[in-house]
């Protein structure tokens, strides 16, 4: 009788031992690595996008640099012959910079010249400055223009006996991008315009072109 029992019993154990197992199925090795792999793959594609995202954000970029206006002053000429042409006047200029970046712009000897003919006439010294990120600032500047640093004097008494002179000026500014003192690149901002002194106009300058 009792070993009627104990062949029941075994019964009954091997019954539930085969219900937990058809329950319970185990995941195999293989599918468990596909997973991995998957999220692994999925991790490293929001890395990068996020880190492409950051790259871009912080990306050193040229400042932006325009020529806002420029006014004639104390304009003096002469042009009894060839050999005695001269023209000198002072040029009075405001530059607006702006820095787009995220991090400082820091510049140094930034300069504004003036050219006739090819060849400078006339220098202004900016110095140095110091733009915190996203900031813009008007910086002004006077160039004196004088027609004794222009050689080709037949030129200049030709265009002031047409009442024309054609000008060039060229602004730079050049330092370094910083951010976070870990980002850091030279960067250059500059501004070529193109303009006409008309002499038969109240001394105005036109035909403003920037670049």
């Amino acid at each position: 009788m009792a070993e009627d029992n104990q062949i029941v019993q075994l019964k009954l154990n091997s019954r539930n031992d085969e219900e937990f197992t058809a329950v319970n199925p185990r995941i195999p090795r293989r599918e468990k690595t596909n997973k991995c792999v998957v999220y692994v793959l999925a991790g490293t594609a929001i890395f990068s996008a996020i880190f492409l995202a950051f790259a871009l954000v912080v990306r050193p970029r040229t400042p932006d640099l325009e020529l806002s206006f420029v006014s004639v002053k104390n304009l003096v000429y002469t042009n009894n012959n060839v050999s005695f042409s001269s023209l000198n006047m002072t040029l009075e200029a405001e530059l607006s910079i702006r820095n787009t970046n995220f991090g400082s712009f820091k510049f140094e000897n930034a300069t504004a010249s003036v050219l006739y003919g090819g060849q400078t006439v006339g220098k202004g010294i900016i110095g140095e400055g110091l733009l915190k990120a996203r900031d813009k600032e008007n910086i002004k500047v006077k160039v004196d223009v004088r027609s004794y640093r222009f050689s080709d004097t037949e030129k200049l008494s030709r265009d002031i006996d047409s009442g024309i002179l054609k000008l060039q000026s060229l602004a730079k500014f050049s330092g370094k991008v910083q951010w976070l003192q870990i980002v850091e690149k030279l960067k250059t901002a500059s501004v070529s315009c193109s303009m006409s002194l008309n002499l038969k106009s109240h001394f105005q300058l036109q035909d403003l072109i920037c670049s």
